[in-house]
């Protein structure tokens, strides 16, 4: 029986386990990868405090290295569902069970797909969604990058570093990332733009080959070919394990009010996969102190 479980090693989960484990708690956090969550995915880290940069992995060792001399557990597994036995909640993974007193979620989000032919049938063949991940295969190519936010841009410069061109194709005709990565990417001759448009389809036999686009104001369609498509277009909650406990918004992202909590009592969610407008990771690791300290809270005044 543990008092606290934590779904999710990003920085918002290991932060919650950083705070409740100096309040004495018995921890448990479960990851199924590596922990860091979505830094693992990010090259430079140029917005956290203390760090002029940092690279994403480094600072996620950073994060993890405290809490094994806390004596906080750390499991690997699949969360599968969430079952609320009143003051007991019941943490199911892929192959156990595990009883506690609190569960926290920070199970993040992942990248939402395009929905688009040859997409899925060319993931890791071309498709990718991680440019620190898979840049490095495609040196000399002409790339595209789907999307127009601070990822799709960011991750546009990263591949310039690799790729013959990069092109940023975004169904407006102006970008939504901030002026700082618009600035860079508008001043980089290996970056291009292709306006007011979207992917229709993605061609190869074995790999990524061309790319079907149409401009959503003139209905035009072109072919373009690319060695690589990277696809930034928006992020989707991971909480489907969550849905028996009835938590969630129509889109899934857990509803908590300001400290961390859910509509179930001793249940808290924290991070990306919360309803909230900014994700950041000084926003995940506000919300994981809060969270940690609020766990500690709902368990000494249910003792």
């Amino acid at each position: 029986m543990y008092d606290t479980i934590i779904i999710g090693a990003g920085p918002a989960g290991m932060t919650a386990a950083l705070y409740a484990a100096r309040s004495n708690l018995k921890v448990a956090l479960i990851e199924g990868g590596l922990p860091g969550g979505q830094m693992n995915n990010t090259s430079d880290i140029e917005n956290y405090p203390g760090y002029a940069n940092i690279s994403g992995p480094e600072l996620a060792e950073k994060m993890f290295e405290p809490l094994e001399n806390l004596g906080v557990e750390h499991l690997y597994g699949f969360v599968k569902n969430i079952e609320n036995h009143g003051d007991v909640k019941k943490v199911i993974t892929d192959n156990e069970e595990f009883g506690t007193r609190t569960v926290i979620v920070a199970t993040g989000s992942k990248h939402r797909l395009l929905g688009v032919p040859g997409e899925e049938e060319l993931n890791s063949r071309g498709v990718s969604y991680c440019a620190v991940c898979d840049g490095a295969f495609f040196r000399d190519q002409d790339l595209l990058v789907v999307g127009g936010g601070d990822s799709a841009v960011e991750e546009a410069i990263f591949l310039t570093q690799f790729a013959k061109t990069v092109t940023i194709v975004h169904r407006r005709d102006e970008l939504r990332a901030q002026k700082v990565l618009q600035d860079r990417a508008f001043a980089n001759d290996k970056i291009n733009f292709i306006w007011d448009s979207v992917v229709k389809e993605i061609k190869g036999e074995n790999r990524v080959e061309s790319v079907v686009i149409e401009n959503v104001k003139t209905n035009q369609v072109t072919e373009h070919a690319f060695g690589g498509v990277f696809i930034y277009v928006g992020l989707d909650p991971v909480s489907d394990f969550t849905k028996d406990l009835q938590i969630q918004d129509e889109s899934g992202w857990i509803v908590t009010d300001d400290h961390m909590k859910t509509s179930v009592a001793g249940v808290f969610a924290v991070g990306d996969v919360r309803q909230k407008d900014l994700r950041q990771v000084t926003t995940a690791v506000g919300d994981g102190a809060i969270a940690g300290q609020e766990a500690y809270k709902y368990i000494t005044e249910h003792s």
